[in-house]
This record gives C-alpha cells, sequence and structure tokens, in this order.
C-alpha cells in the first residue's frame, strides 16, 4: 500500500461509517505505529512482519508517554484493526492486552437531572439559550440519547411527533419515543429561537448561529454540578446511563432496552442490570437490621 494510513482512514469512513471522532483516534495511533516502526525496523515499515515483540516495544513506548490499561488496551485494540486492514488477518501477533476494570455507569437521581437541567438553564446569557439547554438536556434524560446524536439533530424531523428518528453509530437509525414534556420544551425552545431551522440544518444552535458545540455543553454541566454539589461524573453522558437504569429499575426489558439506546450488542446493555443489582445490594446494606 503506497499510503496504509490514509486508506485505512478512507476505509474506516467510508465503510465502516465509523465516527469522525474514532477515525481521528484511530488514525493517529496508526501514525505512531508507522513512526515507531521506521525507528525500530530501520527504514520504511514492514507492517506484515509486526511481531509480539515490536508490539510490546511499542506498547512499552507509550507506556512511558504515562498512559494507563484502558488507554492502552484502545491502543492495541486499533493497531490490531489497522495490521489486520493494511497486511491480514495473520499479520497480526498474538498478544494479550492489559487487564481493564469494569467501571459500572454512574446514573444520577431523577430530581438531580431535573435540578441539572434546571441550573444550567437558569445560568444561560439569553433566554433563548435558556429554552435550548433546558429542552437539551430534558432531551438527554428523556430519550437516552448520546450528546452528539442530540446535537446532530437538523431539521430534518420537524415537525415533531410522538417518536423521534436518531441517528446513532455506524450511521444506524433508531426509533425512540418522545415524551411530551421534551416535545413540548423543544417547540419552546424553536419558538424563541432567533436562528431558522429548515431542512438539513442544525437543531441546537450555538449563540453565534453555528452548530452548538458538545464542549459548550459540558461546561455548563461541569459548573452546574459544582454548584449543585452533585459528582464528577454527572456529565451530559450521565443522564442517557439515568435513562436506561430508571427504564431497567421500573421493569423494562433488556432487549426493549437495547432497541432504545441503540445498542449493537446486548451486551452493552446488560451492564445496566449489574448496576441494578448493586443498587438492590446497596439499599439491602443500608436498610436490613442484620446487613
Amino acid at each position: 500500500m503506497s499510503n496504509p494510513v490514509q486508506l485505512w482512514s478512507d476505509h474506516l469512513r467510508r465503510d465502516r461509517r465509523r465516527s469522525i471522532h474514532t477515525i481521528r483516534a484511530y488514525v493517529a495511533t496508526a501514525e505512531r505505529l508507522m513512526s515507531f516502526l521506521r525507528v525500530h525496523q530501520g527504514g520504511t515499515p514492514d507492517l506484515a512482519s509486526v511481531d509480539a515483540a515490536d508490539m510490546r516495544a511499542y506498547l512499552a513506548l507509550r507506556r512511558l508517554d504515562g498512559i494507563g490499561n484502558v488507554s492502552t488496551a484502545r491502543e492495541l485494540s486499533a493497531v490490531r484493526g489497522f495490521l489486520r486492514f493494511a497486511a491480514g488477518q495473520e499479520a497480526v501477533p498474538r498478544l494479550k492486552g492489559p487487564r481493564v476494570k469494569k467501571s459500572l455507569p454512574r446514573p444520577i437521581a431523577p430530581d438531580d437531572a431535573v435540578a441539572l437541567a434546571e441550573d444550567v438553564a437558569e445560568q444561560a446569557r439569553y433566554p433563548w439559550v435558556a429554552a435550548r439547554d433546558w429542552a437539551l438536556l430534558l432531551l438527554l434524560y428523556g430519550a437516552g440519547l448520546r450528546i452528539g446524536e442530540a446535537l446532530g439533530l437538523t431539521g430534518d424531523v420537524l415537525p415533531l411527533g410522538e417518536t423521534l428518528a436518531v441517528t446513532g453509530k455506524r450511521q444506524k437509525t433508531r426509533i425512540v419515543p418522545l415524551l411530551p414534556e421534551v416535545r413540548q420544551a423543544i417547540e419552546a425552545y424553536l419558538e424563541v429561537s432567533p436562528h431558522g431551522v429548515a431542512k438539513g440544518e442544525p437543531l441546537f444552535r450555538g449563540v453565534r448561529g453555528g452548530p452548538l458545540e458538545p464542549g459548550t455543553v459540558r461546561r455548563s454541566v461541569r459548573a452546574a454540578r459544582a454548584r449543585l454539589g452533585l459528582g464528577t461524573r454527572t456529565t451530559p453522558h450521565a443522564l442517557r446511563h439515568s435513562f436506561a437504569s430508571h427504564l431497567l429499575a421500573r421493569g423494562a426489558d433488556l432487549r426493549s432496552l437495547q432497541e432504545l439506546l441503540g445498542h449493537a450488542s446486548l451486551s452493552s446493555t446488560q451492564v445496566y442490570t449489574a448496576l441494578d443489582t448493586a443498587y438492590l445490594l446497596d439499599t439491602y446494606q443500608n436498610a436490613h437490621p442484620r446487613a
């Protein structure tokens, strides 16, 4: 391959339909590997000859950069994918990754989710921005959307109905119910927004009229959680975790929850079962006289 990294990038975008953030991270890993191999092999990298010793040397170098087990595991996964694409399955060396302790998602209580949205809205500079932030955070909690999915909505979803078509990871579309309270909040925001929403244009706008950036939302939530005394894991994504865990606690089945969240694998959804069990055990230990 004349430029395996560029071909890898094109493959991820065109064939795998990965997000721009995933592509950026995977391409950066491939470029780091190529730079390492130029020195390690002493010339043009020969991807087909990379063995387990080469991989250990590369990961050891990355460890010196200060990355932990989780990042190392992701790095190894990206390298394997790149080598598989560039040189074939047989070129991928057998190498165990570091053990990564799976952490449970941290949902927040329903009252805290609403308080968080209220606080963010109250701190907004303009009334229409307050309406926007209130609608957006209610949407994350009320429909279980990822922040990127919510900010990716356009005028094509209008007029709003009882359901919403959401484009998630790998460009897969799913249908989620839209609660009346959430629909009303979005409609109230659109009524006062100074920026019109035409087909194909972002539903949620920044102050200057461009697409609302995820970083802007995260900063607002970070400031609000500090004012409210909430934990550091109270993020926009925690609202999605809260949506899932609260539905499961109310009796939702895993298959339905998988469809609502847009998980490709049921194993991704089953983590909420462990979360629900952990919550029940915590309640038992705090309440049972013999615990």
